[in-house]
């Protein structure tokens, strides 16, 4: 660190017990009182030097205790009263970063002004400010953070100020372009043209540039004012957003102890954990810096990790900040949704009431957030998109990765015996139905749902199984539903009627594949001639194909026999007049139609096969021809 030798002569003070006295072999004439401490000098070199000491010791003089004076506001207290007698005496002094604000701020209260002498402690310790710690980062830095101690008189000489306006400038500033701060942190020495030197001798290698982050622990050592004055003058500079949200960042896991606790060992940083010199602030100071974060931070989304806002949550409801602070951070969350994973949403409940595990209502008013911004963003109508189009839409694949997400935290919460079923189907159909490629994870909730809350009554479970669409489900889903004896009667058949029309057209779809390859292959064979290995390779992709079908056809057949068995005993429990129950349950879900569809379906796929059987027929007998040619030619 820079210091300044002043003054020539050795030191003549010594210290016993609580008072100082200055041997110069004349007996003291006045006593200067500062807290505690006692110092036992002489009138002239204080006089000479100060003209509140020279009005002090003229009005002393006059009492009849003899001279003492009293200094009870001095700034710095002893110590720094200690380094101005000694200044006044001509002893040498040592200005550093860490006592220069102290000095400056006694030498203006005492009024050392060049009037008393040139060269005074004024004009010294201002030009060691300007000249040598202001053109640093760790002087301004060190001089700014004992800046509190005096603050009130240094504010009136705008060393706070300066010191920050230091620091804005030289953290806006590409530290790459100057060498700096690398080379005050004792970095390795370099070469004119830029490489690294050891013991005198360029080592060719290049040294490490460094990154926009490398004062963001020095920031966080100061005090929250002073880093909020210093985070304003760097906006007012136009640092960009993300380097300083980065600073916000470092600044509140270093003060809140409650953003570390989730974090892993390996995520862990050094330089960002809390340093032990830095005490530890009561609840009341959390809350205060962490609605104080909220302010600072930009309303922008990507700015800072999703898992950051989530702790930021977390401490605000635990510590109650304001409502303001807590909304606000759940519509940032909101913003970047999309980002967040499974065990950032399950956030304890932390209200009095304690009615649900997870705080349902939370992610609720989030998700709403998150969807409120997605209708801003998107200009049409996603309704309109076809099933083809919603897969393969790069925009909506935000909304996509939310509905999963909240699919995975409604199986989460489903075991939750007091989450009111109101509750989870709000969250539930909170999701837009275009969200949802597949309804599977939101089965698997429902059927979570359920198996927790068995006293449900069948109203209420046909209720809950409307939020899923049957058309949606896998055929995994479908067959595990089919046999999942907590849904309603009726979500099961139309979980069997759909399984068999996916099964249908998958038969149907597995014909015209089949056929295909079949054509291409024989027009191939006939227009380069036969090959046995590819022959070979047909004969066994078609065995193939043919155990693939044939597993379906019982697929099928099983199926239609669970319907057949079921509409057999709906019908033994059916005692009503007019048409059957079954005519009336098949009526309610659609299933003549769909029947017809089916039909339709199997009649295309037979005319298929039996146009692919002409279409073969011909193909050989025009191959046979080919032949009888070639041989005649040979002939």
């Amino acid at each position: 660190m820079a210091c300044v030798k002043l003054g020539s002569k050795s030191d003549a003070f010594q210290r016993q017990g609580q008072a100082w006295f200055c041997t110069t072999g004349l007996p003291s004439d006045v006593v200067v009182e500062v807290a505690e401490m006692s110092f036992h000098l002489h009138k002239f070199p204080l006089l000479s030097r100060s003209g509140v000491m020279e009005r002090l010791i003229a009005e002393a003089s006059e009492g009849e205790n003899g001279c003492v004076i009293k200094l009870s506001d001095i700034p710095g207290g002893a110590k720094t009263f200690e380094l101005v007698a000694k200044f006044c005496y001509g002893v040498k002094l040592e200005l550093t970063a860490a006592n220069v604000v102290y000095l400056r701020c006694a030498a203006e209260h005492l009024e050392m002004t060049e009037e008393y002498g040139e060269g005074n402690l004024i004009s010294q310790t201002e030009n060691f400010l300007n000249q040598v710690v202001l053109r640093s980062w760790k002087d301004s830095l060190k001089a700014l953070q004992t800046c509190e101690d005096v603050l009130s008189f240094a504010e009136e000489l705008n060393i706070p100020k300066r010191c920050i306006e230091s620091l804005a400038a030289k953290a806006c500033t590409d530290p790459n372009l100057f060498g700096w701060p690398m080379m005050e942190h004792g970095g390795p020495m370099q070469s004119p043209g830029g490489s690294l030197l050891w013991n005198g001798i360029s080592t060719g290698a290049r040294p490490k540039h460094a990154s926009s982050d490398w004062w963001y622990e020095d920031a966080s050592t100061l005090s929250l004012p002073l880093y909020k004055r210093l985070i304003s003058a760097m906006e007012s500079r136009g640092i960009k957003p993300e380097i300083l949200a980065g600073s916000l960042n470092s600044y509140a896991k270093r003060y809140l102890p409650g953003l570390n606790r989730r974090q892993a060992a390996s995520e862990s940083s050094n330089r960002l954990a809390p340093v032990g010199s830095v005490a530890s602030l009561s609840e009341e100071e959390q809350k205060l810096l962490l609605e104080e974060i909220d302010q600072l931070l930009p309303m922008q989304k990507g700015l800072v990790s999703t898992k950051f806002l989530f702790g930021l949550l977390r401490t605000a409801k635990i510590l109650r900040a304001n409502p303001s602070c807590i909304s606000n951070l759940e519509r940032r969350i909101g913003m970047q949704l999309d980002q967040a994973t499974l065990e950032d949403l399950l956030m304890p409940n932390f209200s009095y009431s304690m009615e649900t595990l997870y705080d349902v209502d939370c992610v609720q008013r989030i998700l709403e957030h998150f969807l409120a911004m997605d209708q801003v963003v998107g200009d049409a109508s996603p309704g309109s998109v076809d099933d083809g189009q919603l897969m393969g839409s790069p925009s909506l694949t935000p909304i996509t990765m939310v509905a999963k997400l909240i699919d995975g935290y409604l199986a989460e919460v489903a075991p939750d015996v007091n989450l009111k079923l109101p509750k989870f189907q709000s969250l539930a159909a909170a999701v837009p139905e275009y969200a949802r490629p597949l309804d599977d994870g939101l089965y698997r909730a429902i059927d979570i749902y359920l198996k927790s809350h068995p006293w449900l009554a069948e109203s209420d479970r046909e209720q809950l199984c409307r939020l899923m669409d049957c058309q949606k489900l896998s055929l995994e889903a479908c067959t595990h539903a089919a046999q999942n004896e907590r849904l309603p009667l009726r979500v099961i058949v139309q979980v069997l009627f759909f399984e068999q029309l996916q099964l249908r057209t998958s038969i149907a779809g597995c014909f015209l594949v089949s056929d295909n390859l079949d054509g291409s292959r024989q027009l191939r064979s006939g227009l380069i001639g036969a090959n046995d290995g590819g022959w070979a390779t047909a004969v066994r992709e078609n065995q193939v194909l043919k155990v693939g079908m044939d597993n379906m056809r019982m697929r099928v057949s099983e199926l239609e026999k669970e319907c057949s068995t079921m509409r057999q005993e709906i019908e033994k429990l059916g005692k009503v007049k007019g048409p059957s129950t079954w005519g009336n349950v098949s009526k309610k879900f659609g299933f003549r139609l769909k029947s017809q569809m089916c039909s339709a379906q199997e009649g295309s796929v037979s005319k298929q096969n039996n146009g692919n059987v002409k279409i073969e027929k011909a193909k050989e007998k025009h191959l046979g021809k080919e032949k009888k040619n070639v041989v005649d030619s040979d002939e």
